[in-house]
């Protein structure tokens, strides 16, 4: 009779295990993006970036040379490179949409706010086209991530979606993306670790980094 409680018991905690693991994904990223902020714009208040203050004092990073956000930055990069498999063209072109859209400290948290619609639209979409696809056996990875690249040329092309919330994220990305410059293989870079991860379930952390 307490079989059934425990096996909900079960679920739900692989859920918050699976959320957490993509939300520390997802502060790395946002780490990377904060340290190069405040390298370039010089910006020296830690507490303007939240994220990249919060992962300084808990790894203890020692600041470099007097400027804020060169070891974080390299850091944050060597974990999502050797973690998640991310390449230096992804980071290039995170570099230079950074530079194009992040002139003066002012824009540094209009830039956030747009970088996290994109983000959140995007996997709006991801979530409701690869759902069932995520189902795929490990040893298809390759082919998952083909489904993923494919999947995000048909957000970026395709205009007849059945459901509204879909074709407005859809709408909504295409925006986004024009503004920040990133491409077709960048987006699918930065979504496929979200689908390992929720495709690992309760497992050790997936091999980032095969593709």
């Amino acid at each position: 009779m307490k079989f059934f409680p425990n096996l909900k018991k079960s679920k739900e905690e692989q859920t918050e295990l699976v959320q957490s693991r993509i939300e520390y994904y997802f502060t790395l990223i946002r780490v990377y993006y904060q340290s190069t902020m405040a390298i370039n714009l010089g910006i020296t208040n830690i507490n303007a970036l939240p994220d990249m203050a919060m992962f300084k004092r808990t790894l203890k990073i020692q600041t470099q040379n007097g400027r804020l956000g060169v070891a974080e930055r390299s850091q944050s990069r060597k974990m999502l490179m050797q973690g998640y498999g991310l390449s230096e063209q992804f980071f290039k072109e995170v570099d230079a949409s950074l530079k194009a859209n992040c002139k003066k400290q002012n824009d540094a948290q209009s830039f956030l706010f747009t970088f996290q619609g994109f983000s959140n639209d995007l996997l709006v979409v991801i979530s409701d086209q690869m759902k069932f696809k995520i189902a795929m056996p490990n040893f298809l990875r390759k082919a998952l991530y083909t489904v993923t690249q494919q999947t995000i040329h048909k957000i970026l092309t395709k205009d007849d979606w059945k459901k509204d919330e879909v074709y407005n994220a859809c709408r909504s990305v295409r925006k986004y993306r024009e503004k920040l410059g990133y491409s077709e293989s960048w987006m699918a870079e930065y979504v496929f670790p979200v689908l390992l991860i929720s495709k690992s379930g309760k497992k050790k952390n997936p091999d980032f980094s095969k593709r």
